[in-house]
């Protein structure tokens, strides 16, 4: 991690620390195992707090009353795929604002992104720090 981001994410929870404020929530949806811990690691060094699911059925049931501030969602998936995971959230009024930034190796990535109203879209491998950039932008509002 650089110096630049480390810093920059000391002063971000410092001040949050101090507004009384906890972590943003963030939800991770994705079936590698690799990108699940290495992101999660990522993030939480960002002073996100992450919650990780598999495919689209683990995230739905991750999902209580509160929405996440934020998720981050693969589109090829076994058992639910985040394109059905997507539509359904969409379709609930008590989740259909909140961002989702899709994460996939699919071809289609930026069409389901217009489908889903996604705040943004990567295709695998991204970059990190672009990443961060799109979650810092899309949970300010």
């Amino acid at each position: 991690m650089c110096k630049r981001r480390s810093v920059v994410t000391r002063c971000a929870l410092e001040r949050r620390e101090r507004k009384g404020m906890s972590p943003t929530s963030v939800l991770l949806v994705d079936d590698d195992p690799d990108i699940l811990e290495s992101l999660s690691d990522v993030l939480n060094e960002e002073g996100f707090a992450v919650q990780v699911a598999q495919n689209g059925r683990e995230a739905l049931e991750l999902l209580g009353a509160e929405p996440p501030a934020l998720i981050l969602l693969d589109l090829t998936m076994p058992v639910m795929d985040g394109r059905e995971f997507g539509a359904r959230i969409r379709s609930c009024p008590d989740f259909a604002s909140t961002p989702i930034i899709l994460l996939s190796a699919d071809r289609d990535v930026w069409s389901m992104a217009q489908d889903l109203r996604a705040a943004g879209c990567f295709s695998k491998p991204f970059d990190v720090t672009a990443l961060l950039g799109l979650m810092h932008s899309a949970v300010a509002g």
